[in-house]
């Protein structure tokens, strides 16, 4: 297999960076990946493993969001960098800056470290969070032209602000500092797809939950869908193209509310879709739970909110297709069971 260079994807024990590693790794280029501690490379290596037999061309290298260490020597000798790594709480923290500070300073940290080494571009990981809060919901498609109001602590939580002030950092400081380093961002919507073990997405529990009966209800709560492989696609693809230099990509298919996911789980997924909850739960019950519920509390800003998204751009400039959303359901459902996550 020819060699096409060197890449950096940083966070490498994050879902979306594992199924980056293993396509860009099957794709022909030498990798490498940042985690905190070299403790965890054994672990990564045994889900990349998973992916790509050519984990000979991945290396490891320890470097953290909230220090300077390592990034230089990591970044050093790469054609490319696929910042993936970023902060994602299980509850909101009391204090923004939590969040806010290693997600802006550490992209400012790689960013700084890819140009000091010659780094052709940089495709950091954003999310559709920085594109579609603070304005409530709409039926009309946000796009790339679209961006969050972070000063709007009505609709966000402290994680869609992170996001937000992140990617308006990066492009302000590419604009002032970078130089001849290129950027592209691109924007996940919420992140199914097949697990490699029990260190999946966030987005994960929503499938999760709805399987093993933790939640007794439906309420009115609702994402842009999209898989992991097809997220990790268009990185890869934004990496290649010569004309996304300096573009921003939406990744997401079709808007889903949580009663129409758990539909797809009952109908098509014989035996464990039968714990899933069929009755849909009132607004005001919600509310009235979240009373008692830190974690319904916290996203209460999005109930009944309908955020669809067009990545019409993707599919146009990058040739990019996603999975449609039942199929990527059900392969995030068969897989939480194959990893024993999930009774069958």
């Amino acid at each position: 297999m020819t060699d096409k260079g060197v890449v950096l994807v940083t966070g490498g024990s994050g879902y979306i960076a594992g199924f980056c590693i293993g396509q860009l790794l099957n794709e022909g280029w030498t990798v490498r990946t940042t985690v905190r501690n070299l403790a965890r490379e054994a672990e990564v290596r045994a889900s990349i493993a998973k992916l790509s037999p050519h984990g000979n061309r991945l290396s490891v290298f320890a470097a953290d969001l909230n220090a300077d260490g390592g990034w230089r020597e990591a970044a050093e000798g790469c054609v490319g960098v696929l910042h993936v790594a970023s902060p994602l709480p299980s509850a909101n923290p009391k204090d923004d800056d939590e969040l806010i500070r290693p997600a802006r300073d550490g992209a400012l940290r790689v960013l700084k470290a890819s140009r000091d080494a010659g780094v052709k571009r940089v495709v950091m990981t954003s999310s559709t969070a920085a594109v579609c809060y603070g304005f409530g919901g709409r039926t009309e498609p946000f796009t790339e032209a679209d961006w969050s109001d972070p000063t709007d602590r009505s609709d966000s939580s402290a994680y869609e602000r992170s996001k937000m002030i992140a990617e308006r950092a990066a492009w302000a400081w590419l604009e002032a500092e970078g130089g001849a380093l290129e950027l592209v961002t691109i924007c996940p919507g919420a992140v199914l797809g097949p697990v490699l073990g029990r260190d999946f997405s966030a987005s994960i529990d929503i499938v999760k939950k709805l399987l093993d009966g933790s939640v007794p209800g439906l309420p009115r709560f609702g994402w842009p869908l999209v898989d992991v492989r097809d997220i990790a696609d268009l990185h890869v693809r934004a990496l290649a193209a010569p004309h996304a230099a300096g573009r921003r990509y939406i990744g997401a298919g079709d808007f889903s509310w949580m009663a129409e996911i758990a539909e797809v789980l009952r109908r098509d997924l014989p035996g464990a879709g039968a714990r899933v909850p069929k009755m849909k739960l009132a607004d005001g019950l919600v509310r009235l739970t979240a009373i008692f519920d830190p974690v319904i509390r916290e996203r209460l800003f999005e109930l009944g909110k309908q955020r669809p998204v067009s990545a019409q751009r993707a599919k146009d400039e990058l040739g990019w297709k996603p999975r449609s959303n039942r199929e990527m359901i059900l392969d995030t459902a068969r897989s939480l069971i194959a990893e024993g996550l999930i009774k069958a």
